[in-house]
């Protein structure tokens, strides 16, 4: 199996019919054998029986269909475990992806040797209220994680089945799938200009809450890939600190106060000073942060995953 396109999909009965006589029509074309997996997030219109009904006169058709709605990351995260293509694609399904750019994409990763090759759809069918907060959200993401793409949440891509056999997607992370995939050691990235199209049936699935919950999880990815194995890094330098400024602070009130009782000179109790309260926080904070990295780093040591690592290849 060369390619398995990997589509999820809410309440897309409508274009579901379009969308697999328009990849049937591709990639045959080109020569190119593979398998559509349609990953039903819990629709709750006649979408799984549309699929049914594909998948019986179909034998490139597969479906899973979930109990409820579980979002985009679950049912990718599903739909990559069931894959056995040598190249993954993922597409969104509801005709705005085009498939004619499914070989491409699969020539980058096979020919070119990418990783993974991210869809940038230059030209946009969007409303402002989601071009304006993509692009803010693309411009963060790029400066935290380093990878120079222009569009991360593009449902168009394609992955080395390597990638997505080792990696999970969980909450809203599948906006960050290049992000994972770098820091799990895959780095030649790379991106094509893909084709955008309107909107042909149904609306929009996503609001603009999806943008704060991008940024949160954004912030939970870099923590995570960053101090997984080391939590104590991050909780006790910044326990270290806290507790350092805290000392220092409540030393320099009690110097200040031997000093001027020293010369005889008229000077307040330290603790009724408002710098004594804040030195005291510092401290008390700083020995919690400093114990947090503690216990982290203990549960981390006896964790069932904690020798888990991507081997790339063995010799004998």
């Amino acid at each position: 199996m060369e390619i398995s396109i990997v589509i999820p999909l809410l309440n897309e009965a409508e274009s579901l019919p379009e969308l697999t006589r328009w990849i049937a029509r591709v990639l045959p074309e080109r020569g190119l054998t593979y398998e559509v997996l349609l990953i039903d997030d819990g629709s709750t219109d006649d979408s799984w029986a549309v699929i049914e009904e594909l998948a019986a006169t179909d034998a490139t058709l597969r479906g899973i269909r979930f109990n409820r709605n579980y979002g985009k990351s679950a049912a990718l995260n599903v739909g990559f475990q069931a894959a056995v293509g040598r190249v993954v694609c993922t597409m969104d399904a509801d005709l705005q992806d085009s498939p004619e750019e499914l070989p491409e994409l699969y020539r980058m990763i096979v020919e070119d040797g990418y990783d993974l090759v991210s869809g940038w759809k230059q030209k946009r069918y969007d409303p402002l209220s989601k071009t304006l907060p993509t692009k803010l959200f693309n411009g963060a993401t790029r400066l935290l994680s380093g990878i120079q793409l222009h569009d991360f949440n593009c449902g168009l891509k394609s992955y080395d089945q390597r990638v997505v056999k080792s990696i999970e997607v969980y909450g809203e992370m599948h906006r960050y799938i290049p992000v994972i995939a770098k820091w799990n050691g895959f780095r030649k990235i790379g991106e094509k200009v893909v084709q955008h199209q309107e909107r042909k049936y149904g609306v929009t699935k996503f609001g603009l809450e999806r943008f704060i919950y991008g940024f949160l999880d954004l912030a939970s990815i870099t923590f995570v890939s960053r101090f997984r194995r080391r939590p104590m890094h991050f909780f006790g330098t910044l326990g270290t600190l806290s507790f350092f400024i805290g000392m220092v602070l409540s030393l320099w009130l009690l110097g200040e106060k031997w000093y001027l009782s020293f010369h005889n000179l008229r000077a307040r109790g330290v603790t009724d000073q408002p710098l004594f309260f804040l030195a005291l926080v510092a401290v008390i904070v700083g020995a919690q942060l400093f114990l947090a990295g503690f216990l982290a780093e203990m549960v981390q040591l006896n964790g069932p995953k904690r020798d888990e690592y991507l081997v790339r290849e063995r010799i004998r």
